[in-house]
């Protein structure tokens, strides 16, 4: 598929929730197949909550292990909106957005417990 700027060079053809493991499943139109857990979409939220507006204020968001979906909405041809138990909802999660955590999952997961280690975090919620 050729990329315009404009159209997504990959597009899911299913979402599914698998809410007993906490995991969102993603089968793109090349056949690829994401699953991706609910905390980390929770903690890599492409909102600006969680992002601010430079690299420099991201924020590093603790005690989600046990976080889930509540929804997905779509937001036209090219994202959705993720709703947390959180309540959490801001982020919108373009399809580009979510195929770069397809590819760079393994990375994403070993820098947040990284900065949760730094920071003397964990993933579990305070008491």
């Amino acid at each position: 598929m050729s990329n315009d700027g404009f159209t997504p060079a990959f597009s899911p053809v299913e979402i599914n929730y698998l809410r007993d493991d906490r995991i969102l499943e993603i089968i793109w139109d090349d056949g690829a197949k994401t699953y991706l857990s609910a905390e980390l979409l929770r903690v890599e939220s492409p909102s600006a909550e969680v992002q601010g507006h430079h690299p420099s204020e991201k924020k590093i968001i603790s005690g989600r292990r046990h976080v889930g979906v509540i929804d997905i909405a779509p937001v036209g041809n090219y994202a959705v909106r993720i709703s947390f138990d959180d309540l959490h909802d801001s982020g919108l999660f373009s399809w580009q957005y979510l195929r770069e955590m397809h590819d760079n999952q393994d990375k994403l997961w070993k820098d947040y417990l990284a900065a949760l280690e730094a920071r003397g975090l964990s993933r579990d919620p305070s008491r």
